[in-house]
């Protein structure tokens, strides 16, 4: 027998903000359920039953492949079902992902002219994905008291969170509905859940413009620029969040609407992330995601649930041309995989694409901040294919077979992120785009060493990461109706954006 809250039944709706305050009440009474139960548990009580409290799901039926669209919608790349049939994804966190569900509900019901119903799923919330961020209240439990948990509540079913509609390998079974999102509840939940362990911040600060970079002087740096942002009374942006949910307010913020700040991390977690916010969430975040292609993959797995409007790898590379300087930039417009973490996930016959928004954002920004164009600017970056390897000692093997491979492919640098954070960003339809800087020329003799990696770092780290925020705002300026481009959508894509 299962304990379950009270029942609220389908309901269909033709407003956005009604349909989204349903599911909001949906979540929350299966939330609270969960909790209530989890409390009693840790009493000691015993429940009348297996505890069990499902997602809210919203679902959209269409018999035409017509569109009712208007000249603004009609430019999104999404928004729209591909044709006709049953259409339904779950939903978590309507406190969090308010904003994102409105505007694809309001897309779907300008595009389809028909209702949307929402009500229960049969996808049930594992009860670790109810607890508050920090109320795991289950700490207290006695051993045997664990061990029974499983018995007692819904864990969470690996099964229920795999990638298999952002990798385009899903097919629904007979009368199943098609989806429309990437990532069902259960996914979202759990990578939530990782962005708070390797992060060390909460998901609710994660804006949708977002730099990666695996050194800590860029780190520094932009902390600089955010506590120098939080001092201008004209800044953009309303707060900066560190790592451990460290928030400064900026100095024109009113004292009533301050939040409340934690106190700094005793240890920076794996990757740290901060925060440049603005109200509306298009401010800038920065993660050091550390070395190395796995990393790279870890982080935007669960970045990627964010749906984020672009995101760009700012990193150092060595240079494979002898015409190279140390400092120089590289813009990639194609990506050599060798990486390998991504094989299962993405064939290497996929191309990743240079996306045109990106390319230019990027070019434009490293003309505004070292003011330089023309033959000036094309004699500090070039534009080229980088080939990433997870092999970091890969100059050292005896048959010199990378160097003729990266040779053949007419590869200008070479790292070890970067086409791993293009190619999730390809495969979860998140806009992507890489600058790196030329730190060493290890074909050519030019290997890094102490003394000339500090006046490397010194030298450009500011100006690099300058060009990397420019280039952000630039494309938060020309709209993202122009940057979710059709070239990351499939055949038969979901809706949601």
């Amino acid at each position: 027998m299962s304990y379950l809250p009270a029942f609220i039944a389908p309901m269909r709706f033709t407003d956005p903000a009604a349909a989204l305050a349903q599911a909001r009440l949906i979540y929350d009474n299966s939330i609270a359920h969960l909790r209530q139960a989890m409390q009693r548990y840790v009493a000691g009580e015993d429940l009348p039953g297996h505890v069990r409290a499902c997602y809210p799901f919203v679902r959209v039926q269409t018999d035409t492949v017509t569109r009712q669209t208007s000249s603004e919608s009609a430019r999104l790349s999404y928004g729209f079902v591909a044709g006709p049939g049953r259409f339904e994804t779950t939903l978590t966190r309507p406190d969090l992902f308010a904003s994102y569900y409105l505007a694809q509900f309001t897309l779907l019901l300008d595009n389809h002219g028909v209702e949307l119903e929402v009500g229960t799923s049969n996808q049930p919330i594992p009860v670790h994905f109810s607890f508050a961020e920090d109320g795991h209240v289950e700490g207290s439990l006695s051993q045997q008291r664990r061990q029974l948990m499983r018995d007692v509540f819904d864990l969470p079913d690996l099964a229920a969170m795999d990638d298999g509609i952002a990798n385009g390998t899903h097919a629904p079974r007979a009368g199943e509905p098609q989806p429309l999102s990437l990532f069902t509840a259960p996914r979202v939940d759990y990578s939530l859940q990782r962005l708070r362990h390797y992060t060390g911040t909460g998901p609710e600060h994660f804006q949708n413009f977002v730099l990666f970079t695996n050194y800590q002087f860029y780190i520094d740096e932009f902390v600089r620029l955010g506590h120098e942002a939080m001092q201008d009374p004209a800044s953009d942006y309303v707060a900066f969040v560190e790592a451990g949910n460290v928030v400064t307010e900026k100095v024109a913020v009113i004292a009533s609407e301050a939040r409340q700040s934690m106190p700094p991390p005793p240890r920076l977690p794996q990757m740290p992330a901060y925060h440049l916010v603005r109200p509306d969430g298009s401010g800038i975040t920065m993660v050091n995601i550390g070395v190395g292609p796995a990393n790279a993959k870890t982080i935007t797995d669960h970045i990627a649930v964010l749906r984020p409007h672009a995101w760009i790898m700012l990193g150092h590379c060595a240079g494979l041309r002898s015409s190279q300087q140390l400092g120089d930039y590289v813009l990639a417009h194609g990506y050599v995989r060798e990486d390998h973490v991504l094989d299962e996930e993405l064939p290497l016959w996929v191309p990743i694409p240079a996306l045109a928004e990106i390319q230019v954002a990027l070019a434009s920004a490293v003309s505004e901040v070292t003011r330089l164009k023309g033959p000036e600017l094309k004699r500090i970056m070039r534009t080229g294919t980088v080939a990433s390897t997870d092999n970091r000692n890969w100059e050292l093997l005896p048959d010199n077979g990378p160097q003729r491979r990266f040779s053949q492919s007419r590869a200008v640098a070479l790292d070890m992120e970067s086409a791993t954070i293009a190619a999730n960003g390809f495969r979860f339809r998140v806009p992507y785009g890489t600058l790196l800087c030329v730190s060493d020329k290890p074909l050519h003799g030019e290997i890094k060493l102490p003394g000339m990696a500090n006046h490397f770092y010194r030298e450009r780290v500011d100006q690099h990461l300058r060009i990397g925020i420019r280039a952000l705002e630039l494309l938060r300026e020309q709209g993202i109706d122009q940057l979710h481009s059709r070239k990351l959508r499939s055949f038969a894509e979901v809706a949601f954006q």
